[in-house]
């Protein structure tokens, strides 16, 4: 692996991220916007805005990762998508906008009308931004994104075969991630009624994800010729396969009614397409540009990359924390008892100072050396930097 194809694997990651965790908050709207009326339906919106009161804005933060890195990393690359793709981008980005505010503005209002008018406006907007998304990237996958400041059509590169189909299969997803999610949050609270009608709804919408996933190969099969013969034959079909597995056994956990399983072998679907989809692509970025040709000077990846990994200890034990109250209802293990003080209090950890250690060398073999064996060992210092640090930031009795 190259050094400069390391920002782009963290950008799809958090992309991957993005799209499960942010994607099954889109998919909230979804199923509130096709909740259908009466007391049944109240239960439905209910529940699915009380889902995400927790999560929703920390979801977002993956976007704003993947555009800083992609920016930061791959400067050439950011302004030519973010040019030519400028209109489904925007749309996209109003779709947030709307989406926060109407989320923000439910828990105001005074009669049945304006729940239900805000309601329509966030479930709208929830559509709309995945869809916009859908087609931004369905325009990069088509190679239909050219370098050059907005060189592209500024509407055939992102309303063309390919992104339809794929701004569809991301609304799909979303619905099927979302119901998923909410399932095993409706059993979790013991409310099995409610369990079982969007465990109904996740296998629907599963099916329905499934449909669109096949047909979406077909579209690229004459519409992105290469891209359809690397997904197929080449190097992007282990992951095909990959998330054709985790999907169908998403379904047999449902049907089954297990439902914390079913949220992860979901989110390994979701994940697995993006990751067919980066494997058939690379070597390309955008037409008639390549990851190596779009990458950044090497003192920016290293800074990129030592910022990412280091960003990343403050990140997941904080995300850590937040979903394992979130889904415990709980951050510690007592029952109302005083914290537990760590005797390692006030002292510096073993774990710390190896961390420091391992980003000191890290640090020190990305930029001082300049062969490929010393990136691989800097890296991998970076990498145990981020798992020394993590535990360093966590509690002792945790």
């Amino acid at each position: 692996m190259h050094l400069y194809a390391l920002p782009l694997i963290f950008a799809l990651a958090g992309l991957a991220f993005y799209a499960v965790l942010a994607g099954a908050d889109f998919g909230a709207g979804f199923w509130e916007l096709t909740a259908g009326r009466g007391e049944g339906a109240d239960e439905i919106r209910d529940h699915a805005h009380a889902g995400m009161a927790p999560v929703w804005e920390a979801n977002h933060v993956w976007l704003i990762f993947v555009l800083t890195v992609v920016w930061t990393a791959y400067p050439a690359a950011f302004g030519s998508i973010a040019s030519t793709l400028s209109i489904p981008l925007f749309v996209a980005g109003i779709g947030i906008v709307l989406r926060g505010g109407a989320y923000a503005m439910r828990s105001g209002t005074a009669s049945l009308r304006e729940q239900r008018a805000v309601d329509m406006l966030f479930s709208v907007s929830s559509i709309l931004t995945p869809f916009a998304l859908g087609t931004a990237i369905g325009g990069i996958a088509s190679q239909r994104v050219p370098v050059g400041n907005a060189t592209g059509s500024l509407v055939r590169s992102w309303l063309n075969p390919t992104s339809v189909t794929i701004g569809v299969l991301a609304v799909a997803a979303a619905a099927y991630t979302a119901a998923v999610f909410l399932s095993a949050d409706a059993a979790r609270r013991g409310e099995r009624e409610l369990a079982e009608r969007f465990r109904l709804r996740a296998l629907g919408a599963g099916l329905a994800a499934g449909a669109v996933a096949v047909a979406g190969i077909a579209v690229l099969h004459f519409d992105a010729e290469r891209l359809f013969h690397r997904l197929v034959h080449g190097p992007g079909l282990v992951a095909l396969v990959a998330s054709l597995a985790a999907g169908v056994a998403t379904l047999a956990l449902l049907w089954r009614r297990r439902y914390e399983p079913a949220r992860y072998t979901s989110a390994l679907a979701v994940a697995s397409t993006i990751a067919g989809w980066a494997l058939a692509q690379q070597p390309v970025f955008l037409r008639g540009l390549s990851i190596e040709d779009a990458a950044a000077p090497h003192d920016t990846q290293v800074a990129v990359i030592v910022a990412v990994l280091g960003g990343a200890v403050i990140l997941f034990p904080s995300l850590a924390l937040l979903f394992r109250l979130t889904l415990g209802g709980r951050l510690g293990d007592g029952d109302g008892e005083a914290p537990h003080l760590s005797p390692t209090r006030g002292r510096t950890r073993p774990t710390t100072r190896l961390a420091l250690a391992c980003l000191i060398a890290g640090i020190g073999f990305l930029t001082v050396a300049d062969s490929g064996w010393s990136h691989a060992v800097g890296v991998t210092c970076l990498l145990a930097f981020v798992a020394f640090g993590y535990r360093s930031a966590l509690p002792a009795d945790t």
